[in-house]
């Protein structure tokens, strides 16, 4: 039978834990009971990339196992009984390793890319018989299934996805500003800035620098740690004064130490160059809905367009924020759809927002009678698939905010939001205050996300937590395609293999 090379499987369990370990499919142990079954393994496996001597690791007390991994189109089924009883086994005797902290104030880093590159090595985390890993795979059956779960089953895992990859305490804030209201030449049937609609929109004149920058000061002052930027265009095109000066705002609350955030329509790719030069942290191009429901929305922007301009703020090394929007008119398979998108990019947003429309009276959304109204547990499913499917991604709870509880809004958190926008109003729309959200993080025991760094790590996958990460590494091999036989590491091995 003609097998790659090998690769080895390393499941590192808390001290404290002797649960059972289930790896995903497609992975066989060759672990002290030397099982010799083989399983088809992604193709994307087996391009992992591992650096262990740079990496850090945010669990402190752990045990070893090894597993070794091949690829067989022959067999795809699984040994769970054998790999748990492996996992179980050398958790009782295997040595107990340190991992360092991960750095100043025990925060990871705040690129995202830098956080991914760190765990690149991770297949999987488990945790109270929950297993989740960054995938960009997804089919959307297997995004459906977790959707219709039953709902208090979705929140149970949506909720402990997220303690497990995320500081449940944490919550960032961002501030948004509409520096150029009105005017937009599209036609997106939600939106009050298009000059297609009569509503109490006016078309104003950019914003000046000074303005802005004095909007960012007021927004740090009250809390705020990432302040956005909207301009209701199709695109940059040809404004060059107006990108000037918005490259001008970029520096200027860059300087202050906030992170930056715009959204300014269609990029070409020199644009988002630019943008980053001049210090803008993220760029906010929600896909909205769909590829499937999108025409019933926007006809005047393609939905390859959007995905051209997430494709090159990616490639100019900006964070991507991307989401969408319930209460278009959707059907649930339009929100797994997004979610599916989202979920298989080449690289997963720093952060997706999830709105609830806010209807205004002279758009066409606005004036259907037959939309059905978005509530919380609308948002919640929402924001709980993303989670689970995306779970080292913010996910931003966004628009629509106003018309929910304290309640409600705390149901969404558990169900996996970590970033808000905060601030009296969203563009055209209106939005709690500062204080109001004070008083919310005061009441739910939460802390903001400080600027300019990075998340702080889940505490459960701390010294003495429960958390189960499996990490792939790579075996030295010679220069031959032959099977190398199986050699149980030593203590000493092991121990260097995370120092």
């Amino acid at each position: 039978m003609n097998r790659s090379r090998s690769l080895s499987t390393v499941a590192m369990m808390t001290a404290r834990r002797r649960s059972k370990q289930v790896l995903p499919r497609g992975f066989s142990t060759h672990v002290l009971t030397r099982a010799s079954t083989k399983k088809m393994i992604s193709p994307s496996l087996l391009d992992t990339r591992v650096n262990t001597s740079s990496a850090r690791c945010s669990l402190s007390t752990t045990v070893v196992v090894q597993i070794d991994k091949y690829q067989n189109n022959n067999n795809n089924n699984n040994d769970a009984a054998t790999v748990a009883a492996a996992a179980a086994a050398a958790a009782a005797s295997a040595p107990v390793v340190s991992c360092p902290t991960t750095g100043s104030e025990d925060r990871l880093p705040n690129s995202d890319r830098e956080r991914n590159a760190l765990f690149a090595n991770e297949v999987s985390r488990t945790m109270s018989n929950v297993t989740a890993s960054v995938r960009h795979d997804w089919t959307k059956d297997e995004i459906s299934q977790i959707y219709n779960l039953p709902f208090h089953e979705l929140m149970y895992r949506a909720s402990t996805v997220h303690r497990m990859y995320w500081n449940a305490a944490e919550v960032q804030q961002c501030t948004l500003l509409s520096i150029k209201t009105g005017g937009c030449t599209e036609d997106c049937s939600y939106c009050s800035q298009s000059t297609r609609h009569k509503t109490f929109v006016k078309p104003e004149p950019t914003m000046k620098v000074q303005e802005v920058l004095e909007a960012a000061r007021r927004a740090k002052e009250a809390g705020s740690t990432r302040f956005c930027m909207g301009a209701a265009w199709r695109e940059l095109g040809n404004k060059k004064n107006a990108f000037h000066h918005i490259l001008d705002m970029v520096r200027g609350v860059n300087a202050m130490g906030l992170e930056v955030c715009c959204t300014l329509g269609m990029l070409n790719a020199e644009q988002a160059k630019q943008l980053k030069e001049a210090g803008l942290s993220a760029y906010n191009h929600n896909l909205d809905t769909s590829p499937e429901h999108y025409p019933n929305v926007i006809t005047t922007r393609s939905y390859e367009d959007r995905l051209n301009t997430i494709a090159n703020v990616r490639d100019a090394g900006i964070s991507v924020c991307c989401g969408g929007i319930l209460g278009l008119g959707e059907k649930d398979t339009d929100r797994v759809g997004l979610l599916h998108v989202l979920a298989t990019l080449p690289e997963h947003p720093e952060s997706v927002p999830i709105n609830a429309l806010v209807s205004i009276e002279g758009t066409p959304l606005g004036d259907k009678e037959d939309i059905d109204k978005v509530d919380a547990f609308d948002m919640a499913r929402m924001i709980a698939t993303a989670r689970i499917v995306m779970p080292r991604t913010m996910v931003r709870l966004s628009a629509g905010r106003l018309s929910f509880s304290d309640a409600e809004q705390f149901m969404m958190f558990q169900a996996g939001a970590n970033s808000i926008f905060n601030g009296d109003k969203l563009l055209t729309t209106a939005n709690p205050e500062f204080d109001a959200d004070q008083a919310l993080f005061d009441k739910l025991g939460f802390v903001g996300k400080p600027a300019h760094k990075g998340p702080m790590p889940s505490p459960y996958a701390q010294e003495g937590g429960a958390v189960v990460v499996t990490k792939v590494v790579r075996q030295s091999h010679d220069d031959t395609n032959r099977e190398e036989d199986f050699v149980e590491p030593s203590s000493q091995s092991q121990q260097q293999q995370f120092a």
